[in-house]
């Protein structure tokens, strides 16, 4: 398949757009003792409907090694105590810091929670003494992810197109969840919406 990517970067605070929260019921938190149980279910669950490959060989020890670092950060959004989403700050030489990961999980979409997350984890990132936050989205990511950085103030500043290779199932949040024909049938729905 095709697959373009397109690489943003927010240079100045000021240009954080922030998204307000949009419910009572909704906190962010940072994950502070690193977890590769709590890290890698947010990994295959948010990112199961999008291809997200890259870690799903990792063994503990690789996520444990991974989240030690002083320099990755994960905060956690949940609604009404349930996680619903994560972003992951990966701090990098001369403090640039990339948003690693960020999403949420299929039932927490089309709530206004994925701009909100978004504003906290950069903002986060600039509290934090960055001096440019950089993320990449390609074609394979949801619907919203390239206009949601965009809104927040993130500018395309190179884009590239490749072919990659894909199974032919999304990999879902577990093996044989059935997950695509949940998704592609809708018949998830968003909390709020039933």
């Amino acid at each position: 398949m095709e697959v373009r990517t397109w690489y943003l970067e927010m240079l100045d605070p000021e240009q954080l757009r922030v998204a307000p929260c949009p419910r009572a019921d909704v906190r962010v938190e940072r994950a502070a003792i690193p977890s590769p149980e709590l890290s890698r279910f947010l990994y295959t669950a948010v990112g199961g409907m999008w291809y997200w490959l890259d870690r799903l060989s990792w063994d503990y020890a690789r996520w444990l090694e991974y989240l030690e670092r002083a320099e990755v950060k994960t905060l956690v959004i949940y609604v009404s105590g349930t996680p619903a989403g994560y972003v992951e700050l990966e701090a990098q030489p001369n403090n640039n810091v990339e948003v690693a990961y960020f999403g949420l999980l299929p039932r927490f979409m089309a709530q206004r929670l994925g701009g909100y997350l978004l504003s906290v984890g950069v903002k986060t990132a600039w509290d934090e003494g960055a001096r440019r936050v950089w993320v990449h989205t390609c074609s394979l990511d949801g619907p919203t992810a390239l206009a949601n950085y965009q809104a927040r103030g993130f500018r395309v500043y190179e884009q590239r197109t490749h072919w990659q290779d894909l199974p032919a199932a999304l990999p879902g949040p577990w093996p044989d969840a059935g997950f695509e024909a949940t998704i592609h049938n809708k018949s998830w729905q968003p909390i709020g919406t039933e």
